[in-house]
């Protein structure tokens, strides 16, 4: 989804948003509107989260990227789930200079239990492709393999699930149906809160949104 640039919004902090896997940038609509109602400039990126490894995705997304850091202003990202992981991937490849915070909604950074426990079939092989097999917890390169982040980061997880499959499959607790709290921890990260929503359900999530909102202007999480 690609925005008009809006008259008086170039000196105002800027938010790149990233979706998951399998999903698209309408799944952070609510969380972008919310974003600009707060006085952000916001980028939502659909890129092709399927069709190629982590660090290929970072190479796609570069060019929007790299033109919306073209503004003269702190540039922040977004992201849902996996998109935590392309953004990782990005900074260490392309940091931007005005690089100036990160938080991740439910992203796997110690890897998905669920993708180890499903990784083994073609169907979610051939459904999720090669960035879905590094999701693991033992894919190579594992996803805590990452460079480190020395960049504030915060993370919010989730501990709900409503998918009722989700429930048949063992995830250590808490989680939000798709990953652990545990593993949404990465290290260096300066935050880190868990919200009382589902995986798919925290970029819509009042909470997750308000906190997310705090952590950019602030640097923190908002006491509860």
């Amino acid at each position: 989804m690609h925005e008009a640039p809006q008259s008086g919004e170039a000196r105002c902090p800027g938010v790149v948003l990233l979706h998951g896997i399998a999903r698209t940038s309408a799944s952070l609509t609510r969380l972008q509107r919310a974003l600009r109602a707060s006085g952000f400039a916001t980028r939502n990126i659909d890129y092709a989260s399927r069709r190629k490894p982590i660090t290929a995705l970072a190479d796609d997304i570069h060019p929007e990227v790299a033109r919306f850091a073209e503004r003269d202003a702190p540039l922040h990202f977004v992201a849902h789930s996996m998109g935590g992981l392309v953004v990782r991937a990005y900074i260490a490849k392309y940091r931007p200079d005005q690089l100036a915070g990160v938080v991740m909604l439910g992203t796997p950074n110690g890897g998905s239990e669920v993708a180890d426990l499903l990784s083994g079939y073609r169907l979610y092989s051939t459904f999720y492709g090669p960035a879905g097999l590094e999701l693991t917890t033992t894919s190579t390169p594992r996803t805590d393999a990452l460079p480190a982040v020395d960049y504030p980061v915060g993370v919010i997880a989730g501990n709900r699930f409503i998918d009722p499959i989700a429930g048949l499959i063992v995830l250590p607790k808490p989680n939000d149906g798709r990953v652990s709290v545990q593993s949404t921890m990465v290290a260096g990260m300066a935050d880190h809160i868990v919200v009382k929503a589902s995986h798919t359900g925290l970029p819509r999530h009042a909470a997750a949104i308000e906190q997310t909102i705090a952590f950019l202007r602030d640097g923190r999480f908002r006491t509860v």
